[in-house]
């Protein structure tokens, strides 16, 4: 069932979607809190790797910010795995969002893209102000399908098997 949810993940980033709403974040932090720590860390990666060879993605010293704050968040969601709970996992969505937007527009600004001051640092992060609306929407929605739609799956699956088992005695 968690690898469902992943595969649904990493085709949703194949289809078309406003730039940086995207599920690798969700991906990472549902990956840390249910898969054994190696996939946790892995599974996003390769995802956002294969996806990324699909989608003839960006590529250069940049990507090294882009999945180097994924292996953080898969991080956070190790330590989401014994903290579950709606305001944690919120949380924790909200704090993905602002990671990737810390990290990787640092990741701009140390490549170059601006001057290496002060002033270069503070509109790099202004200029990416319009793409963090969508970074969060992207993984409070995705947060929720993953951990809801799972929890749900969960559900269902220990009602019918309950149910199953009245009616076979």
């Amino acid at each position: 069932m968690v690898y469902f949810f992943i595969l649904l993940g990493a085709l949703s980033r194949l289809l078309p979607h406003p730039p940086n709403f995207a599920p690798i974040a969700a991906l990472a932090l549902f990956g840390g809190a249910y898969l054994r720590k190696r996939d946790a860390i892995i599974i996003p990666l390769l995802t956002m790797l294969v996806s990324d060879l699909i989608l003839s993605g960006y590529y250069g010293p940049t990507m090294f910010y882009v999945y180097g704050s994924f292996i953080l968040i898969g991080l956070a969601g190790l330590w989401l795995r014994n903290h579950k709970s709606p305001f944690t996992i919120l949380s924790s969505a909200l704090l993905s969002s602002v990671l990737f937007f810390v990290v990787t527009n640092f990741g701009v600004w140390a490549q170059g893209w601006y001057p290496h001051n002060l002033t270069g640092l503070i509109a790099c992060y202004t200029a990416a102000i319009p793409f963090f609306r969508n970074t969060v929407l992207g993984d409070l929605s995705y947060t929720a399908l993953f951990f809801g739609g799972f929890e749900l799956a969960k559900t269902l699956n220990h009602k019918l098997h309950y149910k199953f088992l009245k009616t076979t005695k």
